[in-house]
């Protein structure tokens, strides 16, 4: 089972996701970082969680923007500067602020997701990140291999040197002009 790693300073935040995550069937384990600095010390696999069997890399990254020490938003640019195949990070937040969504993505948020008043709201939300983010998206089969490489983190990287990469033999800036023609 692969792990979450959830980046969240505020305590009640954290026993309302993970109670809505249990009453939806979520079985990952989750991690908590209660800062940005530990989230990156998380990542980097430094100091106490040099232990990769206790504290395995997530296969999703849950971040909340507004935290202490360092901001959410840069530990995002932080993961995605690191080389490597890319970590799946979701903003989770209380922020509707178009600035803060604006630059999450800039920086390569997979998605942002604003935290709702409502129990029964959160749980629809953790549903549609069980279904889709744990279930149905596939990760490269690198992300599953993390920590094999050269560095704490050698097989995450920035999600724009990725755009590059072929797919399928085709680099995605080359595919054909009427593809959607063949739909």
């Amino acid at each position: 089972m692969r792990t979450i790693l959830q980046v969240e300073d505020d305590p009640n935040d954290v026993f309302l996701l993970q109670h809505a995550m249990k009453k939806v069937g979520v079985t990952n384990p989750i991690q908590i970082a209660r800062d940005g600095q530990q989230a990156i010390e998380y990542l980097k696999g430094a100091g106490k969680y040099a232990d990769r069997k206790q504290f395995p890399l997530p296969c999703l990254v849950l971040l909340d923007l507004k935290l202490p020490y360092l901001m959410g938003l840069d530990v995002l640019e932080w993961i995605r500067k690191q080389p490597g195949a890319p970590l799946t990070v979701v903003i989770l937040t209380a922020s509707r602020e178009e600035a803060d969504i604006a630059a999450a993505y800039r920086l390569g948020a997979n998605a942002f997701l604003t935290k709702p008043c409502q129990a029964g709201m959160l749980e629809q939300m953790v549903k549609a990140i069980k279904d889709f983010w744990l279930t149905h998206n596939t990760l490269p089969q690198e992300s599953h291999r993390a920590g094999n490489g050269s560095g704490p983190l050698a097989n995450y990287g920035s999600a724009a040197q990725n755009y590059a990469r072929p797919v399928n033999g085709t680099r995605r800036q080359e595919w054909p002009n009427d593809v959607e023609a063949n739909l």
